[in-house]
């Protein structure tokens, strides 16, 4: 990823220039049914514009101030059109479809395209034609210093073919679901950025009731005249190694530690996968090799191989047989390399792969798929590997590849300006939201951010109460087998009390993350889960199962504490058999011990012996509550909460 720093790009529109269209008014476009469509754009002042399309024709007068808008009638789904608009020139768009358009937003989890996911989904990726499913993906561009009046440009793409793997997987199961149980064409927006905080979605005028932020906002914007970033964050392999510095020795000498002329003396043993400061090397950040021989039979050579590399913290580039087979510059994509035909040979190979580390724990991240294969036969690369330092870095961080931090202050209605204002004159369904790792440092803010921005957005598409589904955040980090405090378990919370937000859903995902991963590749489960509060919120659907168990209230009896639910459906169930577990209860001292639980009908009774005068509940309150399995009888989880004081 890179992160620059540019001047604004967007220049002031021509007085005399032709009649001009915003990127999301395009060929494959889906407009909104049973909604007024507006049409806008830009022209020369006083310059007569006309919109056709679907029998309708509308004319207006472009105003001093460069635009222009028409409004059509509001029409039913269907398609495709072609609209024709004219001025002084004209602009036919053609393959336009009607149905329900949804804008989803947030961080990386959302953008996540399906070629990162097509090893899990290989049947969806391989064979799944949606042409009546579109997909707008905005590209990223961050400014505090004003609004822009229109996107990065953009297109929509069907969901056809290699198109589809650049959809966002959450957003494309979504769509699927809705499209196949409905059968009206979806269109999808994605305006998301891996990263960044709630606060950089939301527009000036949602600052109004957080004052400290309106300050902060009004210092950057005096001290920062000029400030525009513009990120890039497609992850693609690149097709050089990582450069060679004029410390590393194993670029140094007469042979190459990558040349299979080399020859190892005093290398070290490493089990891959694994980190190194688990491994006996303490502290150590820089540039180290790792190498394995293997044994190729003739069945996998003389043809084309996939090497897979798991994911590695932070940097690699990989060689096999002396040759560079790819690299990836910082710690989250997987790393799956294609190996030409020829490459492999019968009996002995040799892979070395050089990874550069300069903050946290480095080495190669465990329960993923190492391994290479060819001709439908695998080979396990897990288990003993060497190692040697070629450099160490005298200063950590001087050559830390991975460009995503920021400083949340420099941000605020940043991606707001340029990635969400310019869209609301398009008519919407309503909004999808994943987004909450960027916020776990003020977990508790999160409560009140989240309604806002929901306000916000609601009040600038000027279309009511209108849908506004998100995900919960995902299981993610080691599991602890105590109770504990958590900044997860806190942001969980905030967006649970966000359901009190008129017409809000909310998809429970604690069950969907990875502990070693912050990108789950599981989203299918969760775009479904989002699907279900889609029918249910947009849809008229009468399925009382499409949310899990949601706390509501308890009462005290005794030394027990009775805790009842909504989104019970058929019953509750412990999923898996068994007790159920992740339950925490704690007295006035708010001293948190593991509890007993057991269902009771539609309500779950809480105690332990250690608190004979309980107060308050927790249920799966951990960064990572692996096991927590209260579900309903439709398989849905129950969120994770902690009761309020009553």
């Amino acid at each position: 990823m890179v992160i620059i720093f540019v001047i604004t790009l967007f220049s002031a529109f021509s007085a005399s220039a032709d009649v001009r269209l915003p990127q999301l008014v395009n060929n494959h476009m889906v407009l909104q049914r049973d909604r007024n469509i507006k049409i806008w754009g830009w022209a020369s002042p006083g310059e007569k514009v006309s919109v056709a399309f679907n029998g309708w024709k509308e004319h207006t007068i472009t105003r001093s101030d460069n635009t222009w808008m028409v409004v059509l009638p509001a029409m039913g789904a269907g398609g495709p059109y072609t609209m024709i608009i004219t001025g002084k020139n004209k602009a036919v768009l053609t393959d336009i479809l009607i149905g329900d358009v949804w804008f989803c937003s947030g961080q990386s989890n959302m953008i996540l395209p399906m070629e990162r996911i097509k090893e899990r989904y290989p049947e969806e990726t391989a064979h799944d034609s949606f042409p009546d499913i579109r997909n707008f993906f905005v590209p990223t561009v961050l400014d505090v210093t004003k609004v822009y009046d229109d996107l990065p440009p953009g297109k929509w793409i069907p969901a056809v073919g290699a198109d589809l793997m650049a959809f966002g997987g959450l957003t494309y199961f979504f769509a699927k679901q809705l499209y196949q149980k409905y059968h009206i064409p979806i269109g999808i927006i994605n305006s998301s950025v891996g990263g960044y905080p709630i606060e950089s979605w939301m527009s000036t005028g949602a600052f109004a009731e957080f004052p400290k932020l309106e300050a902060q906002l009004r210092n950057l914007r005096d001290t920062n005249s000029t400030f525009n970033l513009n990120r890039k964050h497609a992850v693609k392999e690149s097709t050089s190694p990582i450069p060679i510095t004029t410390s590393d020795k194993g670029m140094a000498g007469p042979v190459k530690w990558t040349d299979p002329a080399y020859v190892p003396e005093n290398w070290h043993k490493f089990w891959l996968p694994g980190y190194w400061a688990d491994q006996g090397v303490k502290g150590l950040h820089g540039i180290i090799y790792f190498r394995k021989e293997i044994e190729i039979p003739p069945t996998m050579t003389g043809m084309p191989a996939k090497l897979y590399l798991g994911r590695i913290v932070d940097a690699d580039s990989t060689f096999v047989n002396g040759q560079f087979v790819g690299n990836i510059t910082y710690q989250y994509p997987p790393r799956r390399y294609g190996l030409p035909s020829g490459l492999l040979k019968p009996g002995k190979n040799i892979i070395v792969i050089k990874v550069v580390n300069s903050a946290g724990k480095g080495g190669f991240v465990p329960d993923k798929n190492y391994s290479l294969v060819a001709n439908g036969q695998m080979i396990d690369l897990r288990g003993d590997w060497t190692y040697q330092v070629g450099q160490v870095l005298e200063f950590p961080g001087a050559e830390h590849h991975e460009t995503n931090d920021y400083d949340p202050q420099i941000s605020l209605t940043g991606l707001y300006n340029t990635m969400i204002a310019p869209a609301i004159q398009y008519a919407v369904k309503g909004f999808l939201w994943n987004q909450g790792e960027g916020n776990t440092g003020n977990a508790k803010d999160y409560a009140k951010y989240l309604p806002a921005l929901i306000h916000d957005w609601r009040t600038k598409w000027n279309e009511g109460d209108i849908p506004f589904i998100y995900a919960q955040l995902p299981g993610f980090m080691e599991v602890e087998y105590s109770p504990s405090e958590s900044n997860w378990a806190q942001l969980r919370q905030s967006q649970l009390e966000t359901l009190t937000v008129p017409n809000t859903g909310m998809a429970v995902t604690i069950d969907a993350g990875e502990w070693n991963d912050i990108h789950p590749l599981n989203k299918k489960e969760v775009g479904e889960r989002l699907a279900l509060w889609a029918e249910h919120l947009a849809y008229g659907s009468k399925d009382p199962d499409y949310s899990g168990p949601i706390y509501q209230w308890f009462t005290v009896t005794g030394d027990k504490i009775i805790l009842n639910f909504s989104h019970t459906g058929s019953g509750l169930m412990i999923k898996g058999g068994g007790d159920l577990n992740y339950f925490s209860i704690a007295g006035e001292d708010k001293k948190w011990v593991w509890a007993k639980a057991t269902i009771d009908g539609d309500k779950v009774i809480v105690w332990s012996d250690k608190v004979p005068n309980p107060v308050t509940v927790r249920y799966a309150w951990a960064n990572n509550p692996e096991g927590a399995n209260l579900y309903n009888k439709k398989g849905l989880p129950a969120s994770p909460f902690e009761t309020s004081d009553q």
